[in-house]
């Protein structure tokens, strides 16, 4: 059974167990549905055999040998996947501009953060893509384990118009599914493609009472990803942002210079050089359209 269809399901049991608003109190009348599907690990319920069987059915999709769901955002990939293949004092290659949760990662694990590659370092993280959309090369070092922020790329695997994903490469990637794929915040994935299960990882970083509402999410999204309806909504994206012709190597990452004027539209950052407007599964045409309109006229803007 999926986490979905579980979340479905009626259940007749009269339970004093967590979560205590049991399904039927709604402190926030607006999040009305998610706390009726906000479940725990109770006996009846037992919703363990559905992750477990959702999280392999998205290792099959993706290629991996291990994918696991994440509802902490990326940074608890990205931590999870330094404990799982470090031991206290090995030397971790991390980039000087690499998001915080690099170093973090590394504080956590004990080991020693490296700037500069050296012929004793153990694993390696790299970010792929860059925020502004830049794809570097992934190269492989024997012995070094390669472990791949791609948290801006969860669109890679699901279209042959976008960049390789880091998943067929890295022993251990890292996606956001939240920042373009159109998963709720904070939802994510990790993925390994080594021998080592970062489950027990996990664990040790996780809370033992995880949100059953976000990990189904997850499920449903990469279903979603996967099906002919979401690989052909990820076309259509990209056929909306190619006109902009971004200097970068992913369409979704619109750039556009930081002196050209977009009144009425909030950028997601500005380099100094770029305003980048990010998109996603949830970007249409319309939207597009009016970036262009504005980009072309802005005094007249909207």
């Amino acid at each position: 059974m999926s986490l979905i269809n579980l979340l479905r399901r009626k259940f007749r049991t009269v339970l004093f167990t967590t979560p205590s608003h049991g399904g039927k109190f709604f402190i926030v009348n607006k999040f009305r549905q998610f706390y009726k599907y906000d479940i725990s690990e109770t006996d009846v319920h037992k919703p363990q055999a559905a992750l477990a069987a959702a999280q392999e059915r998205a290792a099959g999709i993706y290629g991996t040998k291990y994918t696991y769901f994440l509802t902490n955002g990326s940074t608890s990939g990205v931590i999870a996947a330094v404990l799982a293949c470090t031991k206290p004092g090995d030397k971790v290659w991390i980039e000087k501009d690499a998001h915080p949760c690099h170093l973090n990662a590394v504080t956590l694990a004990g080991c020693e953060a490296v700037y500069e590659k050296t012929p004793d370092i153990k694993v390696q993280i790299v970010t792929r893509p860059t925020y502004e959309g830049f794809v570097s090369k992934l190269e492989r070092t024997s012995g070094v384990f390669l472990i791949a922020d791609e948290a801006h790329g969860a669109l890679y695997p699901f279209s042959d118009r976008l960049p390789e994903s880091a998943v067929k490469v890295a022993d251990f990637t890292v996606q956001s599914l939240h920042k373009t794929a159109g998963g709720l915040n904070p939802t994510a994935l990790l993925h390994s493609n080594c021998d080592i299960d970062p489950g027990a990882a996990l664990a040790m970083i996780n809370t033992t009472s995880p949100s059953y509402p976000l990990l189904a999410s997850i499920e449903a999204n990469v279903n979603f990803l996967n099906s002919k309806r979401g690989r052909a909504k990820i076309e259509e994206l990209i056929d909306n942002c190619l006109p902009f012709n971004s200097p970068n190597d992913d369409p979704t990452k619109i750039l556009i210079r930081s002196d050209i004027p977009t009144p009425g539209i909030e950028d997601e950052k500005d380099n100094g050089e770029y305003k980048l407007f990010l998109c996603g599964i949830g970007t249409d045409a319309k939207k597009l359209e009016r970036l262009k309109r504005v980009v072309k006229s802005p005094r007249k803007g909207l």
